[in-house]
């Protein structure tokens, strides 16, 4: 689904981010799930390194992206708008009780369990290196992550998603996934090899993706 400037959901994004954090930014996590759901947006796009407008402020008070509004509501944190979009997209979440909290507790394990160490690994790496106390806590959060992703291998064991079919739990497990993209950890595991490549070959990925990086390149132009 492209992106439209005349649709009705708007969603924030940056305009510019280094190469390394491309495909990393969470407003991804959002357009994919866009993509899933067949939902045109268009694009609020802010400059990563300026100051955020008041008026942005008021809709997301820690000047983050991404943000989402319709003409029904607005809201901010990726986890909280791909689930709202789930809830109107059956690819993305069964309609029977069951299936629906199953979803949800996959999307709350993915940012609260398995997101949070690999957070800590970032910050280690980017922020901490050569300091002591990032060499020190570094072993320690490395072991956090072995133990969450030997533990969802164990799960996918015989399985191609986390349930019975993809839902918005793989997509915000795979997307927490990402930041350990720079390291060795996930191909300790073939079957989370696996798993990762099988979600990020849907086309609806794929497009996300693209729109993501097609604002980057679009900046790059304007300012050449």
């Amino acid at each position: 689904m492209p992106v439209r400037r005349d649709a009705e959901i708007e969603i924030s994004a940056f305009d510019w981010v280094p190469d390394f954090a491309r495909g990393l930014v969470r407003d991804l996590r959002v357009r994919w799930a866009l993509e899933e759901a067949g939902l045109p947006y268009r694009e609020r796009l802010l400059d990563a390194r300026g100051v955020r407008p008041e008026d942005y402020l008021r809709e997301q008070p820690f000047g983050q992206v991404p943000t989402y509004r319709d003409d029904q509501v607005r809201m901010f944190e990726s986890g909280a708008i791909v689930l709202h979009i789930a809830e109107r997209c059956e690819a993305l979440m069964p309609t029977d009780p069951a299936g629906r909290a199953r979803t949800q507790t996959w999307v709350l394990a993915a940012l609260n369990t398995v997101e949070t160490p690999i957070i800590d690994l970032v910050v280690c790496n980017l922020f901490g290196k050569d300091q002591d106390w990032a060499e020190g806590f570094r072993p320690v959060v490395m072991e956090r992550i072995r133990r969450c992703l030997g533990r969802l291998d164990a799960w996918l064991d015989g399985r191609d998603y986390l349930e019975d079919r993809f839902t918005a739990g793989d997509l915000m497990m795979t997307c927490v996934l990402h930041p350990l993209r720079s390291t060795d950890l996930v191909s300790e595991w073939p079957g989370l090899v696996a798993y990762k490549a099988r979600c990020e070959s849907r086309p609806a990925y794929t497009a996300a993706l693209d729109a993501q990086i097609a604002a980057f390149e679009a900046r790059a132009l304007q300012t050449a």
